[in-house]
């Protein structure tokens, strides 16, 4: 299993930038791909960025051109680095990851406890 432990929410000005951070640990072979999602109280959460492990970045359109996906596999890390940040980027953010375990099978969908981000207007 896969557990993940997310870092960098916090207070932000309009404008404002922020990095978030997620870290893997349990037992796994190796991850696979990593993504931040966010979620407002009664919306359902959506993706704002995916990133496979040497492959192929997407984002989301909500912040679209204001962040950037980043993954260390030294470290079995992801980033979010945020830009330009509004208001209606106030969300809880919370890390995803696919993983390979260590007997050969395919692991999805460990979720962290998310993050809160608040931007000030």
């Amino acid at each position: 299993q896969v557990q993940l432990v997310e870092s960098g929410g916090g207070l932000v000005q309009y404008g404002g930038s922020l990095r978030l951070s997620c870290t893997a640990s349990g037992t796994f072979s190796r991850i696979y791909s990593m993504a931040w999602y966010r979620q407002t109280p009664g919306q359902r959460r959506e993706l704002v960025a995916h990133s496979i492990y040497g492959g192929s970045r997407t984002y989301g359109d909500s912040l679209k051109g204001r962040c950037t996906i980043s993954l260390d596999n030294t470290k079995d890390t992801t980033y979010l680095e945020m830009s330009g940040l509004k208001p209606e980027d106030t969300a809880v953010y919370y890390c995803n990851a696919d993983w390979f375990d260590t007997t050969g099978g395919f692991g999805k969908d460990a979720w962290g406890r998310g993050t809160q981000v608040t931007v000030s207007t």
